[in-house]
């Protein structure tokens, strides 16, 4: 699939935390075969990539807590969507029949197998063979996607809960900026209008961006996507939060360099982890005493 490896774990040298973070669109590998399909350029196709983000969260793992990161970019396959999230009009052949072809997220061209990126644009020249596209599927997205529930599982059998952190980028020129009357989002917190979480981890989450000076969102324009929804039943003991971060805080857009101000990003986000995984074995405690 040419990508070796597809994505990466990068585990602490000893877990202590029933945290798990996940950054899925900030690979940043572009096969030559996808670069002479598509009719833009790398630098084109790299505009819906959560470029750094995955940097931003890399300390996770001296907390206690895994980080898991795509190395094939969003443009290329999407894990925040259903396995089977398929535009016909992008393919050649017949898509099975359990395909969903219908979705809002496919009209808009933000399928599994992407036709668009950044603004509107088209990626490929030409219709795929629906071979590549079931190929992209299951020699990708199946094994992101079982290594990803194997690390959320194993959370919850070792601490009796798991905390999910999906973690995303927005751009400031897009529901990033200011609306409603409302200041200009620096960090969304998506938790499926309190469906994918238990309110303390997003509270702890919005409570330490706050205290840091940040502008904080919650739900809009961003509830969270396929992985939240589908990681997140708080009545298992699995919760799930999406995080979207304003690019313009770290990053200039136009060249994707980094900002002198990334670093104090990736200190405030270390912070927020570090409140994060105190609370998260606090509930852990509190999860064995009434169990006891």
């Amino acid at each position: 699939m040419d990508f070796t490896p597809a994505f990466e774990v990068l585990e602490p040298h000893r877990l202590t935390s029933p945290l798990v973070f996940n950054s899925p669109h900030s690979g940043a590998v572009y096969p030559k075969r996808f670069l002479s399909q598509s009719k833009l350029d790398a630098q084109a196709l790299r505009r819906s990539e959560d470029c750094h983000v995955d940097a931003l969260f890399e300390r996770s793992p001296d907390f206690g807590a895994p980080l898991m990161r795509a190395h094939f970019p969003r443009a290329y396959l999407d894990v925040n969507r259903e396995a089977y999230e398929l535009d016909p009009r992008m393919f050649e052949g017949r898509l099975p029949a359990f395909a969903n072809t219908r979705s809002l997220r496919v009209a808009g061209g933000l399928g599994t197998i992407p036709r668009l990126v950044g603004d509107a644009s088209e990626i490929y020249a030409r219709r795929l063979p629906v071979s590549e596209a079931l190929a992209r599927i299951e020699g990708l997205y199946k094994p992101y996607h079982r290594a990803l529930r194997g690390l959320v599982e194993r959370a919850r059998e070792t601490f009796g809960l798991a905390v999910l952190i999906d973690c995303h980028s927005m751009p400031s020129g897009g529901a990033a900026k200011e609306s409603e009357g409302r200041a200009r989002a620096d960090f969304v917190l998506g938790d499926r209008y309190a469906t994918s979480a238990a309110p303390c981890f997003v509270d702890c989450i919005d409570f330490e961006l706050r205290r840091l000076g940040y502008a904080v969102h919650r739900n809009k324009p961003y509830a969270g996507g396929f992985i939240t929804e589908h990681y997140g039943n708080p009545r298992s003991g699995s919760h799930a939060v999406q995080i979207e971060i304003n690019r313009a805080l770290y990053m200039d857009e136009r060249t994707l360099e980094r900002l002198a101000d990334f670093t104090r990003v990736r200190q405030s986000i270390e912070a927020v982890i570090a409140a994060l995984a105190a609370l998260a074995l606090a509930e852990t405690g509190q999860r064995r005493l009434a169990a006891e």
